[in-house]
């Protein structure tokens, strides 16, 4: 199978972005966790390529750390081209009975069950031990249901973890440890990353094992918290930036009228993360940093001076964070299963949206409108 390639030149940029100097500071590319879905961020990321925009910190939790890996691992003349090899082969082909299923309304159960019984060429396959014993006790990589050794061979292919290890561009991935459940983010900038970082942030419970890193086991850390927002907010030192967050989840639904609905929106709501929640919140902490900031040019320079005075004014800060979120849509026919949901039309139909929905955001470029002085989070929502 091959996806549809987007025709778009890339030495032209949508107007309103015709360079990158016209964005307010360095570009973060945010990536949320969700399986299948996560073509959709591969079609953002594909729009600011084209438009000559590259990361300079990507962040990312599961499909969005192995997105993050495919981007920050390779030359900025490879990347699309690596995004395109593992959604190919991350897509399941349709089944030779494909059409006798969609005519019983068995088509996307038919092709769930496969990836559920089969796995997935290059990503993982069944660990038969777990299925038959569940209960029985061994090594931490028999107390999941999948086997992950074929995702790592594909992300030794198609990541050059040389260049990811140098942090240019810097890679960020969250993951949680699975005895004190607290969530780490492994970061290119204080320790070269390699592939069990990327593996230990897609390692989600139960169906793929925890993985080690220095003594420790590590799963998904989209179990914990799926959107590495606050990551970017609270770094230090802190740099005025423009962050592009693909956001895999519906924060907003209707009301379930099916179990099936009810447990699409469970999933939704879990995943959702709450991302906006956080924006918010730091919109509240910077716009305080901002305040502190004006009130130290009112004193008197004598008093700034004083070692008392200068600690306090430490805490604030003139740096704006510009927060673009970009939200993957409702695809026609989707349910609770759309996460693993790896047909072509679905994982097509998801690349285009992320596309179209960035080129949009480009082409109107909110974040070039004149702003309040005391603004340190700007949501362009």
């Amino acid at each position: 199978m091959t996806l549809t390639r987007i025709s778009s030149s890339p030495t032209r940029s949508p107007k309103g972005s015709e360079s990158r100097q016209n964005l307010p500071g360095r570009v973060v590319l945010v990536m949320q966790g969700g399986g299948a879905l996560g073509a959709f961020q591969a079609g953002v990321y594909q729009a600011l390529h084209e438009a000559g925009i590259e990361p300079d910190w990507v962040v990312g939790t599961s499909i969005g750390a192995i997105n993050g890996a495919l981007i920050a691992g390779n030359a900025p003349s490879l990347r699309l081209q690596r995004l395109h090899a593992f959604w190919q082969r991350m897509t399941q082909p349709a089944s030779p009975t494909a059409a006798w299923h969609d005519v019983y309304g068995l088509g996307r159960w038919w092709r769930n069950w496969e990836t559920l019984t089969r796995g997935i060429g290059g990503f993982f396959v069944p660990n038969p031990a777990s299925w038959l014993a569940p209960a029985e006790e061994g090594r931490h990589g028999a107390a999941a249901l999948y086997n992950t050794a074929p995702l790592r061979e594909t992300l030794h292919e198609l990541v050059d973890f040389e260049r990811l290890a140098s942090g240019a561009p810097r890679l960020t991935v969250g993951a949680v440890n699975v005895r004190s459940g607290r969530m780490r983010y492994f970061d290119a900038r204080d320790e070269a990353l390699g592939v069990d970082h990327v593996m230990a942030s897609a390692a989600l419970p139960p169906a793929f094992p925890a993985v080690m890193i220095d003594g420790q086991a590590y799963w998904d850390g989209g179990i914990y918290s799926n959107t590495p927002l606050d990551v970017v907010m609270d770094d230090a030192p802190r740099r005025s930036s423009i962050i592009f967050a693909a956001q895999l989840w519906q924060k907003e639904g209707d009301i379930p009228r099916s179990v099936s609905q009810t447990l699409s929106r469970q999933k939704d709501i879990q995943y959702a993360s709450r991302a906006e929640t956080h924006a918010a919140h730091q919109q509240q902490l910077h716009r305080l940093r901002h305040v502190v900031s004006q009130l130290g040019k009112m004193l008197p320079e004598d008093r700034r001076k004083e070692a008392a005075v200068r600690a306090l004014l430490d805490h604030g800060c003139m740096t704006v964070m510009h927060f673009v979120p970009l939200r993957a849509p409702v695809i026609s026919g989707e349910d609770h299963t759309k996460d693993i949901d790896f047909s072509a039309e679905s994982v097509a139909a998801r690349w285009q949206a992320g596309y179209e929905q960035a080129r949009d955001r480009l082409q109107r470029a909110a974040w070039e409108a004149e702003l309040d002085p005391l603004s340190g989070v700007v949501i362009h929502d």
